[in-house]
């Protein structure tokens, strides 16, 4: 058994990311809307020891949304009925700091903690749709700069409000008439720009203290929240070379802050694993193939926030685009896909189809996937990773029955979970009440 343990979770985008996801055989039609499908994956990913599954979400959709952005399921609604039918892994739940109260979104993570025994975790994205912000009675979306003022804030007040009691305050001595120790109730009192909250919660503590907070963010702006904030990143796939700068910047950037300990980095990554190499390359050509050219130029589209690409030629090489382009949406990968085009002088259909159906670092039989995972976690690039699978239900099977007996030789993932929280998952500390620290001169 090696030192260091790997962690992994799994998603699925609930908002169908792509058009043409609903298509894949291995899926049912209304997976986004199908709770046994969600719950077939969970109990396969808990029976193989996954740290958590991994909820994404968005608050928007329109007549160009895809197939299930158009109808999905909201995430504490889901999380909740599948912690009533798992006991031990994870679950995690994004929502919006953008679009919804900071007292409301404490109250329904904190229930889930409460609820599943201490599984789970939020997802803090400060979303970037456009046109979102119609839905929340504003007359256009938020500025990138708005929305991390916003949730920097946003996050302060949801971290005080689960500090509302103490760990010990709630006695339920029936004998002395005691339910609660009102001492170790402490009221928020916030206020700032965006937000003023009084407090307190009325919800006690769950058993790892606090909810586990995900945040995923490559801009400057997103790495210095993350480095704050983020019990765990959840960073997207670069190559080696860029994921390890991203772990080192991050990691050194977090040293800055009072942290109890450094943020783990969750490296989301595609995966297609078959029992050969051979049979791996087939099921990507199979996904590749699921994709129309004017799809891909539509998604390409989406990831710069809705920027019109058919006034260009698409065989024509990639356009040059102005900074605005993409600034406003997903500004990372804008810039990577626009740096990625040129520097392999792609036209705009070439660079659509790549953006859309890309290929993933980890393609191939198991002992390949494998030597790859584990080649990126002792270089420091990742702390462990979170698949996201073109075919989630077979692609999650291929996984736990080839890849993970093969990390588990090698001494890389555990055979049994080491405790019963999330953040005993996760190897992080219990979240330590800031007024227990205070009182008892705990640092």
């Amino acid at each position: 058994m090696v030192g260091r343990q790997m962690k992994l979770g799994f998603l699925t985008h609930a908002a169908g990311m792509t058009k043409w996801t609903w298509r894949q055989p291995s899926l049912p039609s209304n997976a986004s809307v199908n709770f046994d499908f969600f719950l077939d994956l969970v109990k396969r990913a808990e029976a193989a020891k996954f740290d958590f599954f991994f909820y994404t979400d968005s608050p928007y959709c329109d007549a160009n949304s895809s197939p299930y952005g158009l109808s999905h399921l909201e995430p504490v609604s889901l999380l909740s009925g599948l912690a009533s039918v798992t006991s031990e892994i994870g679950l995690v739940a994004t929502m919006s700091t953008s679009y919804t109260e900071p007292y409301n979104l404490a109250r329904q993570i904190g229930s889930l903690d409460v609820m599943s025994g201490g599984r789970a975790g939020w997802n803090a994205v400060t979303t970037a749709e456009p046109g979102a912000g119609l839905n929340y009675g504003l007359d256009e979306s938020l500025s990138h700069a708005e929305r991390y003022a916003r949730a920097t804030e946003f996050i302060q007040v949801v971290r005080g409000l689960w500090d509302s009691w103490e760990d010990d305050a709630f006695v339920y001595d029936k004998a002395r008439r005691l339910f609660a120790d009102t001492s170790k109730l402490h009221r928020l009192d916030f206020q700032g720009e965006h937000f003023k909250v009084r407090g307190p919660l009325n919800l006690q503590r769950s058993r790892q203290g606090q909810p586990v907070v995900f945040q995923a963010g490559a801009s400057g702006a997103g790495q210095a929240f993350a480095a704050q904030f983020a019990d765990a990143i959840f960073g997207g796939t670069r190559s080696l070379k860029e994921a390890q700068a991203y772990y080192a910047a991050v990691k050194e950037k977090a040293k800055t802050f009072e942290r109890r300990a450094e943020p783990l980095m969750m490296v989301a990554i595609g995966a297609f694993v078959g029992s050969t190499d051979e049979e791996a390359e087939r099921l990507y050509k199979d996904f590749c193939e699921l994709v129309t050219p004017d799809e891909a130029l539509g998604y390409l589209s989406w990831t710069f926030g809705g920027f019109d690409f058919s006034q260009y030629d698409p065989n024509a090489p990639f356009p040059e685009l102005d900074e605005t382009a993409g600034k406003e949406a997903y500004q990372s990968a804008a810039a990577r896909f626009k740096s990625y085009a040129k520097a392999n002088g792609l036209t705009l259909l070439e660079t659509a189809m790549r953006v859309a159906t890309p290929r993933p670092q980890f393609v191939g039989g198991p002992e390949r996937v494998a030597d790859a995972l584990v080649n990126w976690f002792e270089t420091r690039a990742a702390d462990g990773f979170i698949l996201g699978l073109g075919t989630p239900a077979q692609g999650i099977a291929n996984f736990i029955e080839l890849v993970v007996p093969v990390l588990r030789r090698r001494g890389y993932f555990r055979t049994e979970y080491e405790g019963s929280t999330l953040r005993e998952h996760l190897g992080l500390p219990h979240a330590e009440n800031t007024h227990s620290r205070r009182t008892t001169g705990v640092a």
